[in-house]
């Protein structure tokens, strides 16, 4: 129902490892909503934070093709752990695009010239990017594909990206939402739920708990919603400018009605 709804726009998203109880890590796969990242697959292995074999992000995927509806248009995003080619391949045959963080020592062939990436990097300086259209990336030579490097002002070094998107500042402008997936654990943590002082140890139970965690987390993003479109915000938080996410304006709307022993309201999407 999540996905239906979203998929009247570009669904955007992301996938990333954290750890989870006693050494444990969990690979997940989530969607892009209003500065969110809401859970959609996952699958938890013994070990301790690290990259997952590629065939577990294939597997993943597989699982989210399933739940998506026809016809949607897609753009994964991944760090450095998702550039590997069997994956861009299986999101390429899927119609997906894809905006996923490579390695600096990443080998490509751009016009018959072979080369590690680091090579773009010497050239560039803060502020500027450098795009490449038409690459055989990794000694496989898989494409072709777009590489780009970019180094924002403020950073130590550039970065560096493997895409099939149309463009690099199209690419990076996704690439950019990567990064809500870390809210997403310290929601699930120490800003939240607390599921890291669990010490289960079995993976099995872990996804179980994940189950409860994330249903829960998708329930309070639903209350953030409705705070703010029902009018409570400036009741629990300030009506002249909000500075909560949807997830803590969700805890603070709940906490109200249950001092206030109101109804509190259990759904999972807004209706319009």
């Amino acid at each position: 129902m999540l996905l239906h709804q979203l998929s009247l726009e570009t669904l955007v998203l992301v996938m990333d490892g954290s750890s989870v109880g006693r050494g444990c890590c969990a690979l997940m796969i989530h969607v892009v909503y209003q500065g969110r990242a809401l859970p959609l697959a996952w699958q938890v292995r013994q070990g301790a934070k690290g990259h997952f074999p590629e065939s577990f992000h294939i597997y993943l995927v597989e699982l989210v093709k399933e739940l998506i509806p026809e016809g949607t248009q897609v753009v994964f995003l991944g760090d450095g752990e998702f550039d590997g080619v069997d994956l861009q391949e299986n999101m390429n045959d899927a119609g997906w695009l894809y905006a996923c963080r490579t390695a600096k020592n990443t080998v490509a062939t751009w016009r018959d010239q072979t080369f590690t990436l680091d090579l773009l990097g010497d050239y560039l300086k803060p502020g500027k990017l450098i795009e490449l259209q038409d690459v055989e990336f990794t000694r496989n030579a898989y494409g072709p594909v777009m590489v780009m490097c970019c180094w924002a002002k403020g950073y130590a070094e550039p970065l560096y990206l493997v895409s099939n998107l149309s463009s690099a500042e199209e690419a990076i402008r996704y690439y950019q939402k990567r990064f809500r997936i870390e809210t997403f654990f310290s929601d699930q943590k120490s800003r939240g739920f607390h599921i890291q002082k669990s010490h289960i140890e079995d993976p099995d139970r872990l996804s179980r708990l994940l189950i409860g965690s994330c249903l829960a987390y998708i329930w309070i993003v639903y209350l953030g919603t409705l705070c703010k479109r029902d009018g409570w915000q400036h009741i629990v938080h300030r009506g002249s400018r909000c500075d909560l996410s949807l997830f803590r304006l969700g805890l603070q709307l709940l906490e109200h009605f249950l001092n206030e022993e109101f109804c509190i309201p259990v759904h999972f999407h807004i209706n319009i």
